[in-house]
């Protein structure tokens, strides 16, 4: 069954969640995850892929875009706004505006919300869900996200 983590950051800014995200994809990587990001368009995939390379000084995590193709090495970060590929539904981060499909298949969903409150609105529709789904949720306040 899946496990779902809230995270809401302090400020508003779409940047600094998706920063947020980043650290949260290094340290899986690190922790020996290849997850999928779910965005809402092509348009944040390729920005979260950009960020990726410049975030952290030395920092290297394989990633690519996802966009129906399967990868040809399955340890790597794949990026997309479509729905995650078989081998990538363990761990989702959810940066988009609905619930990832199949999410009763992940073992470890993390949504990060920052404080907008249309963000936050829809994080608390996801939220619901989950809950009724019978999924624990838990929530967790980041006051600061620079590293």
């Amino acid at each position: 069954m899946a496990e779902v983590s809230f995270y809401v950051l302090s400020s508003e800014s779409l940047q600094e969640r998706y920063l947020f995200a980043c650290k949260l994809i290094e340290k899986a990587y690190r922790g020996g995850h290849f997850c999928y990001v779910l965005t809402d368009t092509i348009k944040h995939s390729q920005h979260l892929d950009d960020l990726l390379w410049t975030f952290r000084a030395g920092s290297f995590i394989p990633h690519q875009l996802y966009t129906g193709e399967a990868p040809d090495f399955k340890e790597v970060i794949l990026i997309g706004s479509l729905d995650a590929p078989e081998h990538w539904q363990k761990t989702i981060i959810n940066l988009s505006s609905k619930c990832p499909a199949n999410f009763r298949l992940a073992e470890r969903i993390l949504e990060i919300l920052d404080n907008g409150e249309e963000t936050k609105e829809l994080g608390r529709n996801r939220y619901r869900y989950y809950q009724q789904a019978g999924i624990p949720v838990s929530t967790h306040k980041i006051e600061h996200t620079a590293s």
